[in-house]
């Protein structure tokens, strides 16, 4: 185990497998990373380890030569059956390098099992026994000033193995494919406006990062009064009832794409979009990696390290200066009053801007 601010790639590079086990914004925030692997080693295969299906996202991307999935069983002996075959697969690879792109145990354990001559990650102090398992660790010099940005933690492992980055922002290949897919499924549920239309993920994984939903019902009724945009709904297919039942009598046209779109083609519907709005969750990371513009509804999350960057993004925050607390709602309960305190009028303000007045006033009665 090496650790220090530089390392050098001291062997042939032929395969390169990165790991990256977190939710499905991580994956999307790994792509400048990614990216910058891929021009510093062109010939060398690339291929992900995440967790099923959150590395779907990435199908379309010509740089990557495979996928490998961590699949959580819900049985004891077909979990250990699933991660003896996935380790098997890893090893046929004969992976030259390994990077791993977290702190959790899991990936540092498979890299190790990879049997990989270079296995590199960021140096965790205090996690020892964990650090042990990498051949060389990048422990980044102080700085005075902290860099935000999601993609910061995967770019310090790569800058500290020689390989400079063109771009912090990722970007999300769309195959022809995926768009004709969304397109087909589009046209079955009779989805079709002559100026677009607003998708929205009103829905988190976690109740601390989700709005007040009969807000989300205002929400669509403006869109429609002001701007005649329908609005489309993305999201699990758990979610899928929870849609049905909030916008069952919505006075506007509302169209529920929940459970119906495969994560491999979202990012095609959002690309497809005209402006997203949405909680923090994945689909405002996806839709602002494909180039549409998206507003964001933050509450205890730190919004300067996850939301997507430039002027085609927008952010609303609570007002409470306890926003980012980091925590899982109020007291851990669940429940986040900084976002029960947002304002319908401060959305709507962001969807003004981001729409903009010709939109407004060309879809006026004359």
């Amino acid at each position: 185990m090496v650790i220090a601010a530089q390392h050098k790639i001291y062997i042939p590079i032929k395969k390169i497998l990165i790991i990256q086990l977190g939710d499905i914004g991580d994956v999307v925030w790994m792509i400048p990373a990614l990216g910058a692997i891929k021009k510093a080693y062109p010939q060398a295969q690339l291929m992900i380890l995440a967790r099923h299906p959150n590395a779907d996202v990435l199908l379309d991307d010509p740089r990557i030569a495979s996928v490998f999935s961590v699949r959580i069983e819900r049985k004891f002996k077909d979990r250990l059956a699933a991660s003896f075959e996935l380790l098997c697969s890893l090893r046929r690879e004969k992976f030259d390098l390994v990077i791993d792109l977290r702190a959790d145990d899991r990936g540092a354990i498979t890299s190790l099992l990879t049997g990989a001559p270079f296995r590199a990650a960021l140096f965790y102090p205090g996690l020892s026994w964990r650090n042990r398992l990498f051949t060389h660790l990048v422990n980044p010099p102080p700085v005075k000033n902290r860099v935000f940005g999601a993609a910061e933690q995967s770019l310090q492992i790569i800058r500290g193995l020689g390989i400079k980055e063109e771009t912090s922002v990722p970007r999300i290949a769309v195959s022809a494919e995926s768009e004709q897919k969304v397109r087909q499924i589009l046209a079955a549920e009779n989805i079709a406006a002559d100026n677009g239309w607003v998708s929205i993920n009103p829905f988190s994984r976690w109740s601390y990062k989700e709005w007040g939903m009969d807000k989300w019902r205002r929400i669509a009724s403006l869109v429609w009064q002001e701007y005649g945009l329908p609005v489309v709904i993305i999201g699990s297919g758990e979610e899928r009832e929870r849609a049905v039942k909030l916008f069952s009598d919505a006075p506007s046209p509302v169209h529920n794409l929940a459970g119906l779109i495969a994560l491999r083609d979202i990012a095609a519907l959002l690309k497809m979009s005209r402006l997203h709005i949405g909680v923090d969750s994945a689909a405002p990371h996806i839709a602002a990696a494909v180039g549409t513009p998206t507003i964001t509804i933050y509450g205890p999350s730190d919004w300067r390290d996850w939301a997507p960057p430039g002027e085609k993004n927008r952010v609303v925050l609570p007002d409470m200066n306890c926003s980012p607390c980091y925590k899982k709602g109020c007291d851990g309960g669940g429940r986040s009053l900084c976002l029960e305190g947002i304002d319908v009028r401060k959305v709507q303000t962001a969807v003004e801007e981001m729409l903009g007045k010709d939109l407004k006033v060309s879809l006026l009665p004359r």
